[in-house]
């Protein structure tokens, strides 16, 4: 029998995706999800009293690409944006794209089209979206975007997540990334385990590496050039209705064995959501997690939304002289997760304005 010959990948397209993925975890820096859905960035506005109109949207995300030229680029190396967003521009008509590009920053792309109900399993679900896929991967590629990424959801329940569940998004998410490569996008993966629940540390960590293990032999049976790629997975924390609350110490533990015992080497960078903690606690257990003595072969860093935005939405509050208070905010929270990506964040160091907030939300959605 003749080997199957499959690695279709030509070595100049290796190469331009390993170069991409390795410059978005170069050391202190990570990326600002900035790719709420309209209806979630509706939320957030809300909460400050601004109006969900197309030009607030506008407004506030030109808050968060017009920052720091000299020095937003030293902690932030993409962001991640949604449709509408990508084809925006600032009151002076520069591009958002063009913006990000000043300042050294990768624009990636959220390519998912929204989480669906899985018929036949308890209230689980899968992602929708890779109809059409590799066409607007090709056209997001013209238009700027570096990387993108796809949004799959488990939850831990008695029963859950189910072997149904764990499969099907271990293979929608291959199927996302095999596409993303074909189109020279680097894929970031992402299957977020809600914290939603009761269930203790060692049943986060048990299910985050039965997730992960499908995950990455379903990356394998695609072909998926691991080398392009990044992994977005949540840190290995308790429920957040169990009684016992875990140190930023057990947190790393769990979470750096959980990676080792799945993530093969090839991979450059994981790169984890905040997954509802607040500002602090998600530097914190970065920092934490950097810090817990074992060989990590990949670099460990943050690509945050609410847990780089609270502060910055509180302090703007949708008015415009105080867009630069606002922009302060975005900087300092990207500076203490810079730090906290290399294992330097000393906790409460850098005070901002909802640095303890609750920001978790029950069943997230985008």
């Amino acid at each position: 029998m003749v080997a199957e010959k499959y690695d279709k990948l030509e070595p100049e397209l290796k190469e331009e995706l390993k170069k991409i993925a390795q410059q978005i975890v170069a050391p202190g820096k990570g990326i600002l999800a900035a790719d709420e859905s309209t209806t979630t960035i509706g939320k957030r506005l809300k909460d400050i009293n601004v109006e969900n109109t197309e030009d607030n949207r506008r407004a506030y995300r030109q808050l968060l690409f017009t920052s720091a030229k000299d020095t937003i680029g030293q902690h932030i190396s993409g962001v991640i944006l949604f449709h509408e967003t990508l084809y925006q521009k600032a009151d002076d008509g520069t591009p958002f794209v063009e913006l990000l590009k000043q300042r050294g920053i990768l624009p990636g792309i959220k390519v998912d089209t929204g989480v669906v109900p899985l018929f036949g399993t308890d209230d689980e679900c899968t992602t929708q979206g890779l109809d059409g896929l590799q066409a607007r991967c090709i056209q997001y590629k013209k238009d700027g975007c570096q990387f993108a990424k796809w949004r799959c959801v488990l939850k831990i329940k008695k029963d859950c997540p189910s072997k149904l569940a764990i499969l099907e998004n271990a293979n929608v998410l291959a199927r996302y990334a095999s596409i993303c490569q074909s189109a020279r996008i680097v894929p970031i993966v992402e299957p977020e385990i809600l914290p939603d629940g009761d269930h203790d540390l060692a049943r986060c960590q048990q299910v985050t590496e039965e997730v992960l293990a499908a995950v990455y032999k379903a990356l394998s049976d695609h072909h998926v050039y691991l080398e392009g790629t990044l992994l977005k997975p949540n840190m290995v924390t308790p429920g957040q209705s169990c009684p016992k609350k875990a140190s930023p110490q057990e947190i790393a533990a769990a979470t750096v064995t959980a990676l080792l015992r799945t993530v093969p080497p090839a991979v450059p960078g994981i790169t984890f959501l905040s997954g509802g903690q607040s500002e602090e606690e998600a530097s914190v257990n970065l920092d934490a997690i950097n810090k817990f003595p074992a060989n990590k072969p990949w670099a460990l860093t943050f690509s945050y939304g609410r847990a780089l935005q609270a502060s910055v939405l509180r302090a703007w509050g949708g008015k415009k002289e105080q867009i630069a208070a606002g922009q302060q905010e975005l900087l300092k929270r990207a500076k203490a997760n810079s730090l906290a990506s290399l294992a330097k964040y000393s906790a409460g160091s850098i005070a901002s304005a909802a640095a303890n907030a609750s920001l978790y939300v029950k069943s997230h959605a985008y």
